[in-house]
């Protein structure tokens, strides 16, 4: 079966095709004659920089990607459809320290949120609390990328 290839033996996943690391004249090859499959020799290692080697390479270029991988995400997640794919960005946000701010039932604080709505309520108790976050802010650890818009109660 090629490596190139989606269809398995009947029953067997499609998905779980073989993959291998092309180096760089193996793709050269590939390239130029599309029909070719690279063969990896056995004494060629293909050993990849680590995040790590990166960041201590250049530490401002690592932090510059890791920004805009971030920004990549949130995109990502304002126009995703599914709300699996959202849930799972957001996840894998939060592994690299990106949390989401959803303060529903905290006191609104101009600071930190930002006022998308009102909603009424009799309650006087409620006056001032975020009822409901209408967009997901984050943060970066510490540092506020986007303040979440919410609604808050007001009393009448």
């Amino acid at each position: 079966m090629s490596l190139w290839s989606r269809r398995g033996k009947q029953g067997e996943n499609p998905d779980d095709v073989p993959t291998v690391k092309i180096g760089a004249d193996d793709l050269t090859r590939i390239l130029a004659d599309p029909g070719t499959e690279p063969v990896p020799a056995a004494s060629k290692v293909i050993v990849e920089p680590s995040v790590e080697a990166v960041e201590l390479a250049d530490p401002d270029r690592a932090l510059t990607e890791r920004r805009a991988l971030i920004q990549l995400c949130l995109y990502a997640m304002d126009r995703a459809r599914s709300g699996g794919v959202v849930e799972r960005l957001e996840h894998g946000l939060a592994e690299v320290g990106v949390r989401a701010l959803r303060p529903d039932g905290e006191r609104f604080d101009p600071a930190h949120h930002e006022a998308g709505g009102a909603v009424p309520t009799d309650d006087t108790t409620l006056d001032g609390i975020v009822a409901e976050t209408e967009v997901v802010g984050f943060a970066d650890r510490d540092v506020v990328l986007r303040a979440p818009v919410v609604t808050v109660y007001t009393a009448r």
